[in-house]
């Protein structure tokens, strides 16, 4: 592949992970960028609301070109999980008491800063999880094609430190609130077992919506597997050896009633009858199609999460800013190539939209074709499809 090969942005090139409405300003360079369509991930309360009018200011521009300049996904990030309250066990009805706003912190955070109640002072009144949900069930009913996103785990992030003078002085008024914004970290981290109550929740509304899931996951590749193998359970695919897929093939579907046992299911097909909600409608408690964004593992996961049995079908996405730099280079480039051709996204995973989006993309789609030996032309439309494909079904 020629390095100064024209890059074919008429084919469409989508951005499966990307934080746009945490750097305001730049929203409004989304309608010039190259870029067909950006995926556009919510991760905490400041931008929930930001990425639902960045989708309806940017909707309506789109009409007169027919096709949406972003998909809006809306989700909490395992980095702020430690705001949201478990209120699916017990009661709430003291959630706004200092003393009940102590005791939940000094349960999901560790070490536990009770004894450093400045510390708690200065940490968000906690979110029920259930207003979370029905919250986040609203916009994903407003917007038939929105995802749930950023959700996840984190094994390695520690939370901010409070705000000090200097921070506050300097602060970058373009931002969004509510991120680091450059804070020294504390000692404080969310304890894994409340971040996949948080995760598992998210998950089980994006199977009842039945919504495409970007899944954030650093050193916690097998605890996601771990929540995803429960919320799949029951519901696994049949998986026939390929003298039973043979067998099958030759009968030509003329398979009776009295022979439908287990051996004799479609391959692909739940064994398991799905769960209805309130409605009456039946849904299945995990996402249809899910991306691992940003995939920092190595080869042996993959093989996890693409068993034939598993009932979601798992993409994974990769973004220049953290797959092509320093060491992860090399474990990336293994991935890539071990993966199967149409489980590959591309992203930026970029807090500012415009040309640095578009070139991050470029970049990230063009090594990706070298990896895997695609001709250019060939590669960037095989990654259209599946953004298309994982996004829509």
């Amino acid at each position: 592949m020629p390095e100064n090969e024209p890059f074919p942005w008429d084919i469409g090139v989508y951005d499966a992970h990307c934080h746009p409405t945490d750097t305001l300003a730049s929203v409004a360079d989304i309608p010039q960028m190259k870029a067909t369509t950006l995926t556009i991930m919510a991760t905490r309360g400041e931008d929930q609301d930001l990425v639902q009018q960045t989708a309806v200011s940017l909707s309506a521009k789109a009409s007169q070109s027919k096709r949406d300049r972003v998909v809006p996904c809306f989700g909490w990030h395992p980095w702020f999980s430690h705001q949201i309250l478990d209120d699916t066990t017990r009661p709430t009805a003291a959630e706004n008491s200092t003393e009940h706003k102590s005791a939940h912190y000094a349960a999901v955070l560790t070490p536990s800063p009770a004894d450093e109640q400045p510390f708690i002072d200065l940490l968000p009144v906690p979110k029920p999880l259930s207003e979370l949900i029905s919250e986040t069930r609203n916009r994903l009913q407003q917007f038939p094609n929105a995802l749930v996103g950023e959700v996840g785990l984190d094994r390695s992030f520690r939370l901010p430190s409070p705000w000090n003078p200097t921070d506050v002085n300097n602060r970058d008024e373009k931002l969004t609130p509510g991120s680091r914004e450059g804070r020294s970290l504390s000692k404080y981290r969310v304890r894994p077992e409340h971040q996949r109550t948080v995760l598992k929740a998210q998950l089980r509304l994006a199977g009842e919506m039945n919504r495409a899931v970007s899944l954030h996951s650093v050193q916690a590749h097998g605890g996601v597997f771990e929540v995803l193998k429960e919320l799949w359970a029951g519901h696994e695919r049949v998986v026939l050896s390929r003298r039973k897929r043979d067998r099958q093939r030759d009968a030509e579907g003329a398979v009776s009633d009295d022979e439908d046992d287990d051996e004799d299911k479609m391959p692909g097909v739940s064994q398991s009858t799905d769960m209805p909600d309130l409605s009456g409608k039946s849904h299945r408690p995990f996402p249809p199609r899910i991306c691992m964004h940003s995939y920092t593992g190595s080869v042996e996961p993959i093989r996890q999460f693409l068993h034939r049995s598993n009932p979601s079908d798992v993409y994974f996405s990769f973004s220049k800013l953290i797959n092509f730099s320093g060491a992860a280079e090399k474990k990336v480039g293994d991935v890539i190539k071990a993966l199967p051709g149409d489980r590959i996204l591309i992203e930026s995973d970029l807090h500012v939209a415009g040309a640095q989006m578009d070139d991050l993309l470029e970049d990230v789609a063009r090594q990706i074709c070298q990896l895997r030996g695609w001709e250019l032309r060939h590669g960037v439309q095989v990654l259209a499809d599946n953004w298309r494909r994982f996004v829509f079904g």
